[in-house]
């Protein structure tokens, strides 16, 4: 599947723990795009605080969020893994990249837990999924999206959504033009 010059920026975004850097990459390179882990681009002060078991405040996450923006912005655009848990942060990257599409992989905070249980990472702490589950807020009808459950393998998550981004993709687009045309009258 090669989209790549027809794709809008896309984020696979979720709690730590739910594939978004493995299934991101397999993704990025079905579709013929590049990958951005987002974590690469947190400043060494949030790396730090996280490794301690530290939740970020929105004032450490406004770099980083300026960071992945500007990446979402260049063409064509990568495919980047970011947490993207609240609204504002995802308002954030629209800013440079209006038509950011979130693929948001959603799972049962056991599964999520078990994850995290079986992995290492360098400076996320398991001990953050609470705190993060408790910042998740839900994408809305009016945000470009579509959500991939989790309980499933990541084979399986990754062909899902292979499957499903065009078929949303088409969907948005049909709205778009079906709005445009209807503020034209």
């Amino acid at each position: 599947m090669d989209l790549g010059q027809t794709l809008p920026p896309l984020v696979i975004m979720g709690v730590s723990g739910t594939g978004k850097t493995v299934v991101g990459r397999q993704v990025a390179e079905a579709l013929g795009v590049a990958f951005i882990d987002g974590d690469d681009l947190h400043t060494p002060e949030n790396k730090a605080k996280m490794a301690a078991g530290i939740p970020l405040t929105d004032a450490d996450r406004m770099p980083w969020l300026a960071a992945i923006a500007t990446e979402l912005s260049r063409r064509p655009a990568p495919l980047i893994a970011c947490s993207a848990l609240r609204r504002r942060y995802r308002d954030r990257l629209r800013i440079d990249a209006p038509s950011t599409f979130f693929i948001h992989l959603d799972g049962p905070r056991a599964v999520i837990a078990d994850h995290l249980a079986r992995r290492a990472h360098e400076f996320m702490s398991p001990t953050l999924l609470d705190s993060q589950l408790a910042t998740l807020e839900a994408l809305t009808p009016d945000e470009a999206h579509m959500v991939v459950s989790i309980e499933q393998s990541l084979p399986a998550v990754r062909q899902t959504i292979l499957d499903l981004l065009p078929v949303e993709l088409a969907r948005i687009a049909l709205h778009r033009r079906t709005r445009s045309r209807d503020e034209d009258r």
